[in-house]
């Protein structure tokens, strides 16, 4: 017999090894973590029968203590169940409460998908990318924002400057030559400068615009300024400042309009030729089915932990590439949702960038173990171990423990609430 032709032996081991997993859920337990700002992460580990366990993320602004205990909603219908289903649990929670319950219950479910891709993952002893098809890149290009960065922990010597007043904007500037000089290609910040809380449309635009001017004479022409505009703006407001950026070349202007109205998305798309992007508040491909068939944006900006988790976040990146639009995941969280995100880059053609914010904190890498993410030039390296590749350091979490958190409002010179 050939030595390349299998035996009875062989065969049958292999038969074996591509048996049936027989996993079982037995417990799913929340972890509600104060990040010591304006946030606490929503974390979920689900058990198994075999000890492996899950980690997603389920962390919603403003709403963590609501996001935790909806999450234990589900736990009496995962226990029992296999955890390799995805789909087919994902289906029974989407699809078996009558009200489907927007961006809290997507949250919640997309935090429950991520942990049973990471024991999948771990079962079968391949990173979730491997899962998905394979790689679709070599690696994945990702983006700091300036508020946030800290070149210790990123790779240069930059300091956290925040951007919400009209001052301070010679710091601002150097904070983005700092992020250039470490190394990234493209970074990410607001300019639509409040002050004192209040906003003035002419002033802010002005001064906006101004600022945005300076970015681009300090990072020279091939660098890329993502302009977060955050929702902040009027539809008026967003028209107005969408067309004075144009001649700045930014690779895109993020969520100008808000997502209740898709009028407001189409009545933007009309009056100017910047490039737009927008989604990380939508919830499942459904909600960007329309914008993609009509090409209401350049880029569309799923939120792993928001929209349905990691297969979803795949389904909307290939639904836009149906309509050549490209993807640029939301990120602003945790490593949870940084792993989770990339993942999905490394398998989605389409997903040309990946946002990578609060979650490079030093108390975002004391909190988890075994996390290493590979940075090269600017991009990721695709992750090499199980299933998700990072887990949760249960005791540091316990040290921080949820604290109510209060919102930030914007507000117009009458008093009335603006948009966030």
């Amino acid at each position: 017999m050939p030595e390349s032709e299998p035996t009875p032996e062989t065969t049958s081991a292999s038969l074996h090894a591509a048996a049936p997993l027989n996993l079982k859920i037995t417990d799913v337990r929340t972890f509600v973590v104060d990040t010591g700002s304006d946030e606490n992460f929503v974390f979920v580990k689900i058990y198994t029968n075999a000890g492996i366990t899950g980690l997603g993320e389920a962390t919603l602004t403003g709403v963590a203590a609501t996001v935790a205990q909806a999450i234990l909603e589900f736990r009496d219908f995962l226990i029992g169940q296999n955890p390799a289903d995805i789909e087919l649990l994902w289906q029974n929670m989407y699809r078996g409460p009558r009200y489907r319950g927007g961006l809290v219950m997507g949250t919640v479910i997309s935090g429950i998908e991520i942990a049973l891709w990471d024991i999948l993952g771990q079962a079968l002893g391949q990173p979730i990318w491997q899962l998905l098809g394979g790689r679709a890149r070599e690696k994945v290009r990702i983006y700091p924002h300036t508020h946030s960065f800290d070149g210790k922990r990123l790779g240069g010597d930059g300091q956290i400057v925040e951007y919400a007043e009209w001052d301070g904007r010679e710091d601002q500037v150097l904070a983005w030559t700092r992020v250039k000089e470490a190394g990234w290609t493209a970074c990410k910040a607001g300019f639509l400068p409040t002050h004192k809380g209040f906003i003035d449309p002419r002033r802010t635009i002005d001064r906006g615009i101004d600022h945005l001017r300076e970015v681009r004479e300090a990072v020279g022409p091939d660098f890329d300024i993502l302009i977060d505009v955050h929702g902040k703006a009027t539809v008026p407001m967003a028209v107005e400042f969408c067309n004075r950026a144009e001649e700045f070349r930014p690779l895109f202007l993020e969520e100008a309009t808000q997502p209740e109205s898709i009028e407001e998305l189409e009545h933007l798309r009309r009056h100017t030729n910047a490039p737009l992007a927008t989604g990380e508040r939508f919830v499942t491909k459904h909600a960007f089915a329309r914008i993609c068939a009509e090409r209401l944006v350049d880029y569309v900006q799923p939120d792993v932990i928001h929209c349905g988790g990691i297969l979803e976040t795949w389904k909307i990146a290939a639904l836009a590439d149906a309509f050549g639009i490209q993807a640029a995941l939301h990120n602003p969280q945790s490593l949870v949702s940084t792993m989770a995100s990339l993942h999905v880059c490394m398998a989605a053609p389409n997903v040309v960038l990946l946002e990578i914010g609060s979650g490079s904190e030093t108390f975002g890498h004391e909190l988890f173990d075994g996390c290493n993410i590979r940075l090269q030039g600017g991009y990721a390296l695709p992750p090499d171990g199980p299933g998700l590749g990072v887990t949760l350091n249960e005791a540091i979490a316990a040290k921080r423990p949820y604290e109510a958190k209060g919102w930030k409002v914007v507000k117009f010179a009458d008093g009335t609430i603006g948009n966030h």
